[in-house]
């Protein structure tokens, strides 16, 4: 009945945009062309055969699109949460991707920076700024983007220096908690051959989000100031070279998770929670020192300490485009140097229970080489190679002096060496029917040393009242050490047709695998098994769409179906053998996954400067039967982080008002399902559905040399679960819920 029912709205929806199709058509209007470079080179949105979002820069701007969580209000079937409030995003496509917080490790979908990868989940909590736009590739890349991208690929677009003029825009935000923004760009022409840009952003959050009672005052406060200078240089018709400078540091206090317990003390004799059984909370329940958090509110508590998030990056960029003569050479070298440090409390009580002071510094370096030309007018190619040496050291100092009666201190140390060659052909059958492969092999090596000591300074460690019960417990000791190397070389491939049955039209259907390459976790260890290694997980996906323009370029609309043969899945397993549960990445057997997009973007030719756009997404997800170190669990658990619904919806209407000034109004709203945080289907740290929706009016002249807006996010200051960790075996859990409402002006001047 489950799947009767979810075939039953793909049916419908599909009806629905089929008929939204039909609409009467106006002569002489067309819509935008949306560009984008999925394929490694400039195409109409509507010649590409896959599914692929694209955000505008406007549409950046305008909907405040600040962060990488808030792509997903305008893309349907993604999911992207953040593993504490301001840090490390989880980022899932199609029900695909990796639930870990462990900067040693790669999220499932690939995220691309002007064409350069990130090798750590610690690159990718960066803000927003100049951007041309946001693309969302969902399936596998394996072919053109590499390892890590089973579930898909976000890319990053920076705004270029241009040879049009010289420009610029000053822009200051004053928004609630006292949040102040100000952001500039100048973009210079030096010369006929030589360009400048210039980009900067700040912002200053002085009163946070939460409230801590126990110091009486308001947390979450950000400091963050980011910029970078852009050269281009194009010497003659036949090079482009741009050399990009990306720097930001932040000196902030992150949100702190909201506690909820797990012990009755009347209840004996294990003192377990009754209401755990039934897969929810009682606020009156407590941890092991009879603390508990009544007052209901996400958004306040407790806590021992301050979370404190200290970051400092350099991206260095030089991309060069040269035509060699019916043949172009593509060369993009990257170089990443970071350091992240933060001060977390886990147990999120007034108790030194499990607080972590993680740090990471990160070093990578990347190259990439494309060759592209054309073989007669039937065949377009692309070759390539790329390289990739990254250095990650980790390091954790962890206090858990009222729980283990210890303090711990270890650091990971990891290096990997990744090398590809690929290539990518389109040969046209006939002048409809194109065939389309792709084919990429990736050798690749991990080294890792890791050690994770018991300090112990108090004496010997012990797990105080792990069954809630009087007199001593048994010395544990929380530690750990690995000196491991895995070695991989996998095979990603790409085979599909792509069908032009009549002008701005595309039917295509494609088959594809993806890999992502194993490694090792490093978190928080009692033994040596919290360091055993994950293999790869490999993807096969069979797809197939339609996109379609109407003639007049009012309706843009594209339908999907995609079904994942989905293995070896990397996700977090616990190991409830010993006396102190661990947690850590293992792999837990196959999947199966079925879904479907549907986008529309409507522009009215009755009702200039209307536009209309909606997404829908549906998907199923289905574990197979696995084995975790605690028992087997059997087939039909869904997915960590996989909605089975989500929709998307953006007015915008755009009018002059007189006086040669212009009004827009703009309402945009994201609904996304309930969804499961761990592969074990846990209820207790399950997330209920939700809806945000935003909204912006401004106003300014037709010039846009000023625009003065009004703005507000999460308008109904809806309240919904981020993410969640049950660890009430140890007497507690946590919770990280979204940002509460926001809203503020906005003043813009353009030169």
């Amino acid at each position: 009945m489950k799947k009767q029912r979810f075939i039953a709205g793909v049916c419908a929806a599909a009806i629905a945009t089929g008929a939204a199709a039909q609409e009467p058509a106006s002569e002489g209007r067309t819509a935008d062309q949306i560009v984008v470079t999925a394929q490694k080179r400039e195409q109409s949105i509507l010649d590409v055969g896959l599914t692929v979002n694209a955000i505008s820069k406007e549409t950046l701007r305008d909907s405040r699109v600040l962060e990488m969580r808030e792509i997903a209000t305008f893309v349907s079937n993604v999911d992207i949460r953040e593993q504490a409030p301001g840090l490390l995003p989880v980022i899932t496509i199609r029900g695909v991707g990796l639930n870990d917080f462990s900067n040693t490790n790669n999220p499932s979908a690939g995220i691309y920076v002007d064409e350069v990868y990130l090798s750590s989940l610690g690159l990718m909590a960066f803000d927003f700024y100049d951007l041309e736009r946001v693309e969302v590739l969902k399936g596998p890349q394996g072919t053109l983007y590499g390892r890590n991208s089973t579930a898909g690929a976000i890319n990053f677009i920076s705004a270029k220096p241009n040879f049009d003029g010289a420009s610029a825009m000053l822009s200051g935000t004053y928004g609630n908690y006292d949040t102040l923004e100000v952001e500039g760009m100048a973009n210079m022409p030096v010369s006929d051959t030589f360009a400048l840009r210039l980009s900067a952003k700040t912002i200053q959050q002085w009163e946070g989000y939460y409230f801590n009672r126990t110091i009486n005052k308001d947390v979450g406060e950000r400091n963050v100031v980011m910029g970078r200078a852009q050269a281009r240089w194009r010497p003659n018709d036949s090079a482009d070279i741009n050399l990009k400078v990306d720097a930001f540091a932040a000196n902030s206090n992150i949100g702190v998770g909201s506690f909820f317990g797990g012990l009755d003390f009347t209840n004996p004799p294990g003192f377990r929670c009754a209401s755990l059984a039934q897969g929810e909370i009682d606020p009156t329940c407590t941890n092991s020192f009879g603390y508990s958090d009544q007052d209901g509110d996400p958004y306040s508590g407790d806590w021992s300490v301050r979370n404190h998030y200290d970051a400092n990056q350099v991206n260095v960029t030089l991309r060069g485009v040269f035509d060699l003569g019916g043949v172009e050479l593509t060369s993009v070298s990257g170089f990443i140097d970071a350091e992240r440090s933060y001060y977390t409390d886990l147990d999120a009580s007034p108790a030194t229970a499990l607080e972590f002071i993680p740090t990471t510094d990160v070093r990578q370096y990347s190259q990439e080489l494309r060759l592209a030309g054309d073989a007669g007018d039937r065949f377009n190619w692309l070759i390539g190679g790329f390289y990739s040496h990254d250095h990650i050291v980790v390091g954790s100092t962890g206090f858990a002096d009222d729980l283990f009666r210890t303090r711990t201190s270890g650091y990971g140390d990891q290096v990997t060496d990744s090398a590809a060659g690929f290539v990518h052909g389109e040969y046209q059958l006939t002048d409809t029917l194109t065939l389309i492969g792709g084919l990429r092999l990736t050798w690749e090596e991990k080294t890792y040393t890791a050690r994770v000591f018991d300090d112990n300074p108090f004496g010997t460690s012990c797990l105080i009242s792990l069954t809630c019960t009087p007199g001593p417990t048994p010395p544990i000791t929380l530690a750990g050490t690995t000196d491991a190397k895995i070695d991989d070389t996998n095979v990603s491939w790409k085979a599909g047709l792509d069908w032009t049955p009549w002008d701005s039209t595309l039917l295509y259907a494609s088959v594809s695998r993806g890999i992502k390459s194993g490694g090792f976790f490093f978190g928080f260890a009692t033994n040596n098994n919290s360091f055993l290694p994950f293999e790869p997980e490999s993807l096969i996906s069979y797809e197939a769409g339609i996109k379609h323009q109407t003639a007049d370029g009012a309706l843009l609309f594209s339908v999907s179906g995609f079904y994942y043969d989905y293995s070896d899945i990397q996700t977090f397993i616990r190991d409830q053998t010993t006396a102190v549960p661990t947690q850590r990445l293992g792999n837990v057997g196959d999947a199966t996954l079925y879904g479907a997009d549907i986008d529309a973007t409507f522009t009215p030719p009755q009702l200039e400067g209307l536009t209309l756009s909606v997404g829908l997404g549906l998907l199923e997800s289905e574990l197979g039967e696995f084995l975790a170190l605690g028992g087997l669990v059997p087939k039909g658990n869904d997915l960590p982080n996989a909605p089975g619904v989500t929709f998307n919806a953006l007015a915008r209407y755009e009018q002059p008002i007189g006086g040669g000034l212009k009004g827009l109004i703009q309402v945009d709203g994201r609904y996304s399902g309930s969804t499961f945080k761990d592969a074990l289907n846990d209820p207790i740290i399950a997330s209920d559905g939700f809806t945000l929706w935003n909204g912006r009016i401004a106003v300014g002249p037709e010039s846009g040399n000023w625009e003065a807006a009004f703005w507000a996010k999460n308008i109904f200051d809806e309240v919904y679960k981020v993410q969640g960790v049950n660890l009430t075996s140890l007497g507690f859990g946590y919770e990280n819920f979204n940002n509460p409402r926001t809203f503020g002006g906005t003043l813009t001047v353009r030169f």
